[in-house]
């Protein structure tokens, strides 16, 4: 017997969508809700336990704007030429995709909230890092999934979007992040125009699953 009720569960692990066009850019986020989602993602596990993460939360509007720009720099050469490749492909769902992605580019600074997720680094970090880097990675990203689940649950979207990294220098000065301190990409967060998300398509599993070797 299940200790949780699967069917709620389930729910929320497969209809937690990458939200773009669907956040509500006029809506206020109460402080309370990001720190209450913050602090479920806290739980996530952590290599040797370090808690390495940090949380730099950006409300002001004037930060939200530079950091909105400086998305637009890292990402809108990708982006469009991500769409004119799909549109020559006819691959109408990346088209999609990649229309989506363009709208929150275009509209970043009017998302309410911007998550930066970011991850101490040690000193040895260039040491042997084919082991180091997915050690760090798998500090942070279960966590920014858990805030992502917890955000949903409470009527709230968000996307990961890693773009800005191709800024980070700048972003780093913005928002005075040390050194030793690297982000790990950002999260647009509102709260979303309607809940009634659904599962997204995928390939069977049976053509991604390899049993007992490839």
């Amino acid at each position: 017997m299940s200790v949780y009720d699967l069917a709620v569960t389930d729910a929320l692990l497969t209809t937690t969508r990458a939200v773009r066009k669907r956040l509500d850019f006029s809506r206020h986020v109460p402080e309370s809700v990001i720190r209450d989602c913050l602090e479920i993602s806290l739980q996530a596990p952590t290599g040797a336990n370090r808690q390495g993460w940090r949380w730099i939360v950006v409300t002001d509007i004037e930060k939200r704007r530079a950091l909105a720009e400086l998305y637009r720099k890292g990402a809108d050469e990708y982006l469009i030429d991500g769409y004119r490749q799909a549109e020559i492909d006819g691959c109408a769902q990346q088209m999609r995709v990649f229309d989506s992605a363009r709208y929150l580019s275009e509209h970043m600074a009017d998302v309410p909230v911007l998550v930066l997720p970011c991850i101490q680094i040690l000193s040895n970090m260039a040491e042997d890092p084919d082991v180091r880097w997915p050690g760090v990675l798998g500090s942070i990203l279960p966590a920014m999934w858990s805030f992502q689940l917890a955000l949903r649950a409470r009527g709230l979207g968000s996307t990961y979007t890693t773009l800005h990294l191709n800024c980070a220098a700048e972003a780093a000065e913005l928002l005075s992040i040390p050194d030793d301190i690297k982000q790990a990409g950002l999260l647009p967060v509102a709260y979303t125009l309607g809940t009634d998300f659904n599962p997204a398509k995928r390939r069977p599993l049976d053509e991604v699953l390899h049993w007992n070797g490839w």
